[in-house]
């Protein structure tokens, strides 16, 4: 399992962990009037950190006793079967073979979160995202899940996100500071409202960390003096 991808499990104090979980209460308030429940990860460009955003999220809506599936949508270059260390046997498996989304869940990767793995590289990952039975197979997963995130392709890449996100309840788009210009990400912002695309929030990645330290070590000192008061008392 490659660290940076989870810190918010490795180190829970860090100030990292609790941006997270500040996106976490961001997107519990999202829905207004309806509760959100699916939710597409993507990103312009590749390597702007949408996996890592979307693995770390979904381990703190974990930890907040919240039942989440994970699924690599991303069948063109599928990232999440490495990062977990899984067997790739998974989303596509269900056009191919006739499966149902149970048959390829992989319980239990972390607390509260099952992961779906992309499954073998199809020919036509557009066409199956768009199909009636990938809906058949998010409605399976809402059913049985409190969260379900949906790691994508980079929309100015291929439209994927832009396809399936309609189907969702919203999009996240994760932005790598310094990696991309102004105008590509309003680019990538219209191809996701030329969609049709409920657009819930951007997360600006990759931000330089000032005094680090220092924050740490106030998060670690608070909980830690809250343990010797009351063994004190």
């Amino acid at each position: 399992m490659a660290d940076i991808s989870f810190i918010t499990e490795r180190d829970k104090l860090s100030p990292i962990s609790e941006a997270y979980r500040a996106i976490r209460t961001n997107l519990q308030f999202a829905g207004a009037d309806k509760a959100i429940k699916t939710v597409v990860f993507t990103s312009a460009i590749p390597s702007e950190g949408k996996s890592t955003t979307g693995i770390n999220l979904a381990v703190v809506m974990g930890q907040d006793h919240k039942r989440v599936l994970l699924i690599d949508a991303d069948m063109r270059r599928p990232v999440l079967h490495r990062c977990f260390g899984l067997e790739n046997r998974g989303l596509s498996n269900c056009f191919a073979d006739g499966l149902s989304l149970k048959d390829v869940i992989q319980h239990d990767v972390a607390e509260n979160l099952d992961v779906v793995t992309s499954g073998p590289v199809p020919p036509n990952p557009a066409e199956l995202l768009g199909s009636a039975k990938m809906q058949e197979l998010l409605k399976e997963a809402e059913a049985e899940y409190d969260y379900v995130f949906l790691d994508m392709p980079p929309i100015l890449v291929v439209t994927d996100a832009a396809v399936l996100g309609s189907q969702t309840d919203g999009v996240i788009l994760v932005v790598g500071s310094g990696d991309i210009s102004p105008d590509e990400a309003r680019q990538a912002k219209d191809l996701l409202e030329k969609g049709n695309v409920n657009i819930l929030g951007v997360v600006l990645n990759k931000v330089p960390q000032r005094h680090q330290g220092g924050y740490y070590y106030y998060y670690y000192y608070d909980e830690n003096h809250e343990k010797h008061k009351k063994q004190k008392s």
